[in-house]
């Protein structure tokens, strides 16, 4: 197999993508844990929730829409639970399978908390763009995520653990 050696556009391209991405995230994790005490991906789990009806998930959906693994899920999950942010409750459909469900101290967290977080996502990326690259900027990610969720792209869809089909809601 030949390499498709990235163009010199490309490369310049990738490398901006990568240096405005850590920074962007640290940005976002500096706030989060001054004003929560708390990474993005425990922030975003808590937003994942509290936007599913009756503000619960079920663990593999919500591995799914945070795009982590099971276990990485289980360890936040865990800490946010030992904060009081979350609570763990058997499925009542699937005996083996547990909802996450955001407390309405958790709820308080993310509403004392996404003032600052949107402050800081809109000081940090869109207050640099035009009301067009904010378009192609969506354009760009959602053709990207969309083709990487159908398995375009390395790894496969069965080697990705939050892309493995989960089965029903809780009902």
């Amino acid at each position: 197999m030949t390499t498709r050696w990235l163009t010199s556009e490309e490369q310049r391209a990738w490398r901006a993508y990568i240096a405005a991405t850590h920074l962007l995230e640290d940005a976002i994790d500096r706030q989060l844990q001054q004003d929560a005490g708390m990474p993005h991906l425990y922030y975003s789990i808590l937003a994942n929730l509290s936007e599913a009806p009756d503000r619960q998930l079920r663990m593999t959906d919500l591995a799914e829409k945070s795009k982590i693994t099971r276990s990485r899920l289980t360890y936040a999950v865990s800490r946010l639970e030992k904060d009081g942010l979350v609570r763990r409750e058997n499925c009542k459909w699937d005996g083996r399978g547990s909802i996450a469900a955001l407390t309405d101290e958790g709820m308080a967290v993310l509403e004392r908390t996404a003032p600052g977080h949107v402050e800081t996502v809109r000081a940090s990326l869109f207050d640099h763009l035009s009301k067009e690259q904010v378009g192609q900027l969506e354009e760009i990610f959602a053709q990207v995520a969309g083709a990487l969720a159908e398995g375009g792209s390395r790894p496969t869809p069965d080697e990705v653990p939050w892309r493995r089909r989960s089965t029903p809601p809780c009902s």
